[in-house]
């Protein structure tokens, strides 16, 4: 199995279709610490991470943000004193895309 932080987010479209439920049991096991939440009837992946500071939590953030505009695929951040939670979600589709998996592995790497 390839790893999902060495590939890299496909353009997505508002037909592309949404995980599916083998697809997700297959994906979810690669990141662990990610956990799915449903915000109005929308399936996405969430983390909270940890910091010692804000000034550590706004670096992270922008690594983030970085990470996002080089694959084309864009997460909902909450940055906070000592905590960023970044949430996944592939807006076209209203729920859960490979990519949402990738991105979320990649901000893993960070």
């Amino acid at each position: 199995m390839t790893s999902l932080t060495t590939q890299s987010c496909e353009a997505c479209r508002a037909d592309a279709p949404r995980v599916t439920d083998q697809e997700r049991q297959e994906l979810h096991p690669q990141i662990p610490e990610w956990i799915l939440v449903e915000e109005d009837g929308i399936e996405k992946l969430q983390r909270h991470f940890s910091f010692k500071n804000f000034v550590d939590a706004l670096a992270f953030t922008n690594q983030v943000g970085e990470l996002a505009e080089k694959e084309g695929h864009h997460p909902a951040i909450l940055t906070e004193y000592g905590k960023v939670t970044v949430t996944w979600w592939t807006h076209k589709i209203g729920g859960l895309h490979r990519n949402d998996f990738i991105s979320a592995a990649k901000t893993d790497a960070l």
